[in-house]
């Protein structure tokens, strides 16, 4: 334990060194400023970087955004209350272990009387010619990501937008990612046979390599890099490969592995490792026993130099155990596991991933199509050795906890799509010892002491008091099961603004008492100014009513306000920030004239064509502001919207029926049809499919539908509540034999009652799961009537049959929707409260303004951080406890719109501009 006048020198400030630093102050070993006789450690920091500690594990966000000062770790605060002396830019020179001191690059001795050694890593970069040219760069510093970004705009000023990754590990694919978001055509190059050798086997990067090349990225692997080729002016031209093809190469980054900062060990005389490292035993402790070695820079005593934080973060825990607590903790290993998402794939490793040998059992699961590649490996006795997830690593923090372990259940049910293998285990089968944060070696019973000493609720309340949840996220859904466990009640309510009602109790209230808009709603129900969970569902519940209420267009007035982006704007959002477009094709049947029309207008918007499952052709690739004229072009073919942008019926597949089958019993084709014009635009709690076959071979796939028919020599028989998807679910026989006319009467009070009780995103399988009674109870509210609403279902399914309109015809005859798909906004005067708009800054980039319903206008970027897509201006806007903020339309990230930072991951953020300062197109 320290004593009075000791001084620790911390050599180095990563997040390593700064974990160190936190695991004293949290044991009351740092000195305090205010009470100089009393025991604790006097501390000095020598940090290289001219910048204190920072989040290098999110360091490529800054590519997206993310204001550099948002990675910090280290706040004036913190220093201060103990009294620690952070020297930046001033390094660590020389360490003399005799006289027990340490001298700085500006000369400057510091006398210690404990070391400890937190110099990272540094990049290697293989000895081959031109790779010191100007255009070559190594990505490990925020100095690194500035000089990249700096130089690759440049770059593509001048018409050059090659960037060549050298290494396909994990920081490759990161700086490949990062390449990406540049704007620049990425290559990938990796001399191992496979991506990421370390972390996954052939089968996993096969999975891999198939989804980050579906992205545009190329993949080169078994070569290396031979030779940096220069331009005249001695820039980077091309990456000459091992096996003599070239490669374009206007901009190069080494991410070929790193090699431990150990000069200082070395030259002060302390042991290293024979591939290098400073050697330290089990308390992190060197072969001199005033200096210690934690991180990247250290050889543990298991003979490795662990590049991931976690094991670093142990490290400081055991030497801050060491000098400021009992002594006891020590570091024989640390468990790799991790869950990383690289280039928009899942990938996650845990235990030993490549356990080998006749005592080791291999279980897989890989879906081709989907670039999903599952393997556990079990043990002798069946306990789980380890295992590889890619492309859905989903089961990851299920499966970490119990590495060295029995699976509580079979593997099959951490492998199969849901519902394919049973259901998960939940986190009761987790005993209080098994570490469920791997990053922060946090128990589940210490998330069950925390949850029980500090009332916590949620999850963000377990990542505050326990750091479990806050390095790479793969156990939030473990956190959740065990807050769960715990008996944590769920709010029974659709969100914060509407607490005690649930989507079906709110299409009661709006039905029965005719509100009209959002604003009544929430001022006589709710409070605040909704979010992105409440104004979709109320635009939903208003667009469904709309004929009951009188509203002319799911666009028309505040309505625009409440949708989410593909409502807004009548197509689906795609990753890279444009839209697909998906006319209506009832029952899949097309004339040869329309057919014509979708290649004319598919060649001269420059759109890739796919024919869909639901027997339809989709358009990808255009811009938001091309859609009202691709539109027109559709709608004069004959064409309308196809809703698949909408919670609503999306398609009623048919096979060819009696009109061409020898098989076939029914005419499935015009029934299909008949089905679809009925039903489209039905807005529900979640989307609606329908198929029909015509005969028991079922070759339109019915039972897998909401909605499914099948002919017999009787008639139609109706199938209810089936899906496909990841929980894949074969419809219910809901009757028999019925005519055509029965069959649509029956339909008409399913789909009503379904919108009436579902609930928000509720699926019609997980509906009739969730109904008492399920499949006998629609049965006695459908067919037998027994609550008396039959005729009122019906009655209001011809309502909305009657007041049915094409709603990209109604969007191209509303000058006002019509102006939302402009570029950009008209000035900050004209905003739509609750309704972003996209402006221009003077440097050319994009800023998304917004103005709530006060009047108050705020300005932020644009791109969105997590895809990359200028798309933040299309966002939900709203308020979360209080603070105002809009919802990406990407994956639904909430960001503060006074501060940028990111609600749901605070290393994450958008700049934030003065909204006076910001022009648009038309200032």
């Amino acid at each position: 334990m320290a004593t009075p006048t000791q001084t620790l020198v911390l050599i180095g400030h990563g997040m390593v060194g700064h974990r160190l630093l936190e695991a004293l102050a949290e044991r009351g070993a740092l000195a305090d400023p205010a009470d100089p006789g009393a025991p604790g450690w006097q501390v000095v920091v020598l940090a290289e970087e001219d910048v204190p500690a920072y989040d290098r594990v999110h360091l490529s966000s800054v590519f997206t955004g993310t204001d550099p000062n948002q990675l910090g770790l280290a706040d004036a605060e913190f220093l201060e209350a103990h009294g620690i002396d952070l020297r930046l830019g001033d390094p660590a020179e020389q360490i003399d272990t005799a006289a027990r001191t340490v001298t700085t690059t500006s000369g400057a001795v510091v006398a210690y009387d404990a070391l400890v050694l937190a110099t990272g890593s540094y990049p290697f970069v293989p000895p081959i010619p031109g790779a010191d040219a100007p255009g070559c760069f190594t990505y490990r510093t925020l100095y690194d990501v500035e000089a990249l970004t700096s130089y690759a705009e440049n770059r593509r000023a001048e018409g050059r937008r090659t960037g060549v990754v050298v290494g396909g590990g994990l920081l490759g694919l990161e700086a490949a990612g990062a390449l990406r978001t540049l704007g620049l055509t990425t290559h990938v190059v990796e001399f191992a046979p496979r991506l990421m050798p370390l972390q996954v086997d052939d089968g996993g990067a096969a999975a891999l390599r198939a989804t980050i090349e579906s992205m545009g990225v190329a993949v080169h692997t078994g070569v290396g890099a031979a030779e940096i080729e220069t331009d005249a002016d001695g820039r980077t031209r091309s990456l000459k490969l091992s096996d003599g093809n070239r490669v374009p190469a206007d901009l190069v980054v080494f991410s070929a592995g790193v090699r431990p900062r150990d000069r200082l060990a070395r030259e002060s005389g302390l042991a290293v490792g024979d591939r290098g490292g400073v050697a330290v035993d089990e308390h992190c402790r060197t072969t001199d026993p005033y200096v210690y070695a934690i991180g990247e820079c250290a050889q543990t005593c298991d003979g490795r130099v662990y590049g991931l934080v976690a094991p670093g973060y142990q490290m400081a825990e055991t030497v801050a155990d060491r000098l400021g607590g009992e002594g006891d903790l020590v570091f024989t290993g640390a468990d790799t596991s991790t869950k990383l998402k690289l280039l928009g794939a899942d990938v996650a490793s845990f235990g030993d991933p490549f356990a080998a040998g006749p005592q080791a059992t291999e279980i897989v699961f890989s879906d081709g199509r989907e670039g999903v590649y599952k393997k556990l490996l079990l043990g002798p006795d069946g306990q789980l050795l380890g295992g590889i997830l890619v492309g859905d690593a989903e089961a990851y923090g299920s499966l970490m906890p119990h590495a060295g372990r029995q699976l509580p259940a079979p593997p099959e049910a951490f492998l199969l799509p849901a519902g394919g293998g049973g259901e998960l285990p939940g986190a009761d089968s987790l005993p209080d010892d098994a570490v469920v944060c791997s990053c922060h070696n946090v128990t589940k019973g210490a998330v069950r002491a925390a949850v029980a000493e500090h009332g916590l609720t949620d999850v963000g309340g377990v990542k505050r008091c326990t750091k479990a949840g806050t390095g790479c996220g793969g156990c939030v859904n473990t956190l959740q099961a065990v807050l769960d466990a715990a008996g944590v009640e769920k709010p029974r309510g659709l969100c914060e603004h509407f607490p005690d009602l649930s989507r079906s109790e709110l299409y009661a209230r709006v039905r029965d008492e005719h509100i009209r808009s959002f604003s009544e709603l929430i001022e006589k129900y709710g409070k605040g100014e909704g979010c992105v969970v409440c104004k979709p569902v109320v635009a939903n519940v208003l667009g469904t009513l709309g004929p009951e209420l009188g509203l002319p267009h799911i666009l028309h007035g505040e309505q625009a306000a409440l949708q989410d982006s593909n409502d807004l704007f009548l197509a689906n959002l795609q990753k890279d920030g444009t839209y697909s477009v998906v006319p209506r094709v009832p029952g899949g049947e097309i004339t040869a004239e329309q057919l014509i029309v979708i290649g004319e207008i598919a060649r001269d918007h420059g759109l890739y064509t796919k024919i869909t499952g639901g027997q339809r052709i989709d358009l990808f690739g255009a811009r938001k502001a091309e859609l009202p004229g691709i539109w027109r072009r559709l709608i004069d073919a004959g064409f309308e919207s196809g809703h698949a942008y909408g919670k609503s019926l999306r398609t009623v597949k048919s096979c060819v029926g009696s009109k061409f089958c020898r098989f076939g019993q029914g005419d499935s084709v015009q029934l299909a049809i008949d089905l679809e014009l009925r039903y489209r635009g039905l807005r529900a709690p979640h989307k609606i499919k329908g198929g029909v076959s015509g005969c028991l071979r079922e070759c339109a796939e019915a039972r897998g539908k909401d909605i499914g028919v099948i002919a017999t020599a009787g008639g139609w028989n109706l199938y209810v509540c089936g899906n496909g998807g990841t929980s894949p679910r074969h419809a219910d026989l809901l009757a028999s034999d019925l005519s055509a006319a029965e069959l649509f009467a029956l339909i008409d009070r399913f789909l009503m009652y379904y919108v009436r009780t579902g609930e928000r995103l509720e699926r019609t399988s997980a509906w009739l799961e969730r109904l008492e009674g399920g499949l006998d109870h629609l049965r006695e509210v459908l067919v037998e009537d027994r609550l008396g609403i039959g005729a009122e279902l019906e009655a209001q399914m011809e309502r909305h049959v009657a007041a049915y309109r094409d709603e990209w015809r109604a969007v191209l005859d509303d000058p006002a929707a019509l102006a939302r798909f402009g570029p950009y906004g008209d000035g900050v005067e004209f905003l739509e409260p609750g309704r972003g708009r996209t402006a221009v800054l003077e440097d050319g980039s994009e800023a998304a303004l917004f103005k709530d319903g006060t009047g108050e206008v705020y300005a932020v970027g644009n791109r969105d951080p997590f895809s990359g897509a200028d798309v933040l201006a299309d966002g939900i806007m709203g308020t979360r406890d209080g603070e105002p903020v809009v919802a990406s339309p990407m994956l639904k990230q909430e960001f503060s719109l006074r501060t940028g930072v990111c609600l749901d991951d605070p290393s994450v953020a958008l700049p934030v501009h003065e909204a006076g300062a910001v022009r648009t197109a038309r200032d």
